[in-house]
């Protein structure tokens, strides 16, 4: 399993240049059981990353275009007449699927973004009172612009609340630009990538991940972590229990994807901040990153 983990990893860096962390993130999303939140600028490979991922994995990949006409139904899938047997039957939409990238999800309406959260946090579709269950494993990685504020619909909290981690990209160094431009040429591209890992061995590793153990004082920490920012006077609305869950299990999974059995409080330092930061509200303002890096130096490490 280790080498399929270090195959999975060889492969997304041959098409993204110079990103091992934000490739160990996206890895700690998926084999910590949950959903990752790309936030950059346009052009620093988001879309390139996700794709890169589904063409890696040997399952159903779907791809949504937001866009503010998209409908629920447009992801959910429909009933439809079925006028030679006379009833409806249900057509899926593109959220039946192992891996879905979801591009531009700020672009979809309030309506339509609220499509997800029965099916990122249940893995399951309700539709006409009828719930189905999606195919295991199900990996949501979504892509956002947070710049650009034009005919866009900011998450609400709740949505933002079932991303396990948010990751930006940055710029690439002038290294890393220039050997993109060499690639233009003599690099692989993402549709030669082929599937490395089955779906049977994403859920083994999520098994191993879960093994991994997390000592008491390293609860105690995460937990007082949390409850920080439920108590800062710069912060409106605190992380959730959701939240706590999530920096547990991708404490867990880092660990893993790092060679260990067992949790240290810099895998939990290295997270906070992807884990928690899209989770709260600070007052005024203020920069939620700025807001976490100060509770982490004021909370004691075990």
């Amino acid at each position: 399993m280790r080498e399929k983990l270090e195959a999975l990893t060889h492969n997304l860096s041959r098409t993204i240049v110079g990103k091992t962390e934000a490739i160990r993130l996206v890895l700690v999303a998926l084999l910590g059981g949950g959903h990752a939140l790309l936030e950059d600028v346009p052009g620093v490979g988001k879309t390139l990353l996700a794709k890169s991922l589904a063409r890696s994995v040997d399952g159903k990949f779907q791809r949504l275009q937001c866009t503010p006409d998209l409908l629920p139904t447009d992801i959910t899938g429909t009933n439809i007449w079925n006028p030679k047997s006379g009833e409806f039957s249900f057509l899926p939409g593109p959220i039946f699927a192992n891996v879905l990238l979801t591009d531009e999800i700020n672009r979809a309406t309030p309506r339509t973004q609220s499509a997800l959260l029965e099916v990122m946090e249940e893995h399951q579709v309700t539709v006409d009172g009828v719930s189905r269950a999606v195919p295991t494993p199900f990996f949501v990685i979504a892509t956002q612009n947070p710049v650009e504020y034009q005919g866009t619909f900011p998450l609400p909290e709740a949505q933002m609340d079932r991303f396990m981690l948010s990751l930006s990209l940055g710029y690439p160094s002038e290294t890393e630009e220039l050997q993109m431009l060499q690639n233009l040429t003599d690099g692989i591209k993402v549709a030669d990538l082929q599937p490395c890992i089955t779906l049977k061995e994403i859920a083994q590793l999520r098994q191993l991940c879960s093994q991994v153990r997390v000592e008491a004082p390293l609860q105690q920490y995460i937990l007082d972590l949390v409850r920080a920012t439920r108590q800062d006077e710069e912060i409106s609305l605190g992380v959730s229990p959701r939240g706590t869950v999530a920096l547990q299990k991708a404490t867990q999974a880092l660990a893993f994807i790092l060679g260990r059995d067992y949790a240290i409080p810099d895998d939990v330092k290295f997270l906070v901040p992807h884990v928690l930061c899209h989770r709260l509200i600070p007052r005024g303002g203020r920069s939620a990153r700025t807001v976490v890096e100060r509770l982490l130096r004021s909370v004691n490490i075990p």
